[in-house]
């Protein structure tokens, strides 16, 4: 029987481990934009209620032996459950890939796997719930200091720049809006997200998030209305591209200034 060394083992383990916080996040996703509890009642149907046992909630698996179907009803089970899965699995292991079991690799797992829940719960309620966006500034706050190579102060200062500049320019910006035109543009949600983004990743990469996003946004608003036929009043959850634009940073952030600043140089 051929051996596992220790490294592949520990992907392995990130890699289940993070599916299964995926299956928690579907729990946080659905329950948390409702005001209900993350942890009682026990998962069940949301067509006949029927209670879903251990075995029925195995990540990817599960939905595979099920086929898709719910146990009780046969009502179909969306694939985004296992989608989200497989992307906490994917973030997860691409992060453990680079950090290594460290402090940091939980920090930037929990900012990650935090950003993908709220992707999904902004795109099915345009809403960035408190409970998420305010834990996470908290923990960016306290987190960054604990995995700052420099030292707890240098740590605290990097997370609150951060914090100060992404969410305060987002506020300036909704700010200006809306007494320019009287109406509410950006949302507070969308302020916090930014600020969240800087507590992790500092205020460069605030910036270079919001730019990507914006850029992101931008792109597909126009393919919306080119293919779909949408108008330019077409209101896009700004929330999911802030996150594609922090993943971006976090995974490439380097990179991407390096390739920025050195298109500059030619």
């Amino acid at each position: 029987m051929p051996s596992v060394d220790l490294e592949t083992f520990e992907t392995l383990l990130v890699l289940v481990i993070g599916a299964m916080v995926g299956s928690f996040l579907n729990v946080v996703i659905h329950r948390v934009p409702l005001g209900e509890s993350v942890v009682s009642p026990r998962s069940r149907c949301p067509h006949c209620r029927h209670e879903i046992s251990w075995w029925e909630n195995i990540p990817v698996l599960s939905w595979m032996l099920l086929r898709g179907r719910c146990r009780g009803c046969g009502a179909a089970i969306s694939f985004r459950y296992v989608l989200v899965e497989i992307l906490a699995a994917l973030l997860a292991g691409l992060l453990f890939s680079r950090m290594g079991p460290s402090g940091e690799f939980l920090f930037f797992t929990y900012f990650a796997l935090n950003l993908l829940a709220l992707i999904y719960i902004d795109l099915d309620h345009q809403l960035l719930p408190d409970r998420l966006t305010l834990s996470g500034l908290v923990i960016g706050l306290i987190g960054a200091p604990l995995v700052s190579p420099d030292g707890l102060l240098t740590g605290f200062v990097f997370a609150l720049k951060g914090v100060l500049v992404g969410g305060g320019l987002l506020f300036g910006v909704a700010w200006g809006y809306e007494k320019a035109t009287g109406r509410q543009g950006m949302g507070g949600g969308d302020i916090k997200l930014l600020a969240i983004i800087g507590a992790f990743l500092g205020w460069e990469g605030a910036l270079l998030s919001l730019f990507i996003g914006s850029l992101a946004g931008s792109v597909i608003g126009v393919a919306l209305m080119v293919f779909r036929g949408a108008d330019g009043r077409l209101a896009l959850s700004f929330g999911p591209f802030l996150a594609i634009g922090a993943y971006g940073t976090l995974f490439w952030g380097p990179q991407l200034l390096e390739w920025y600043f050195g298109s500059l140089r030619l």
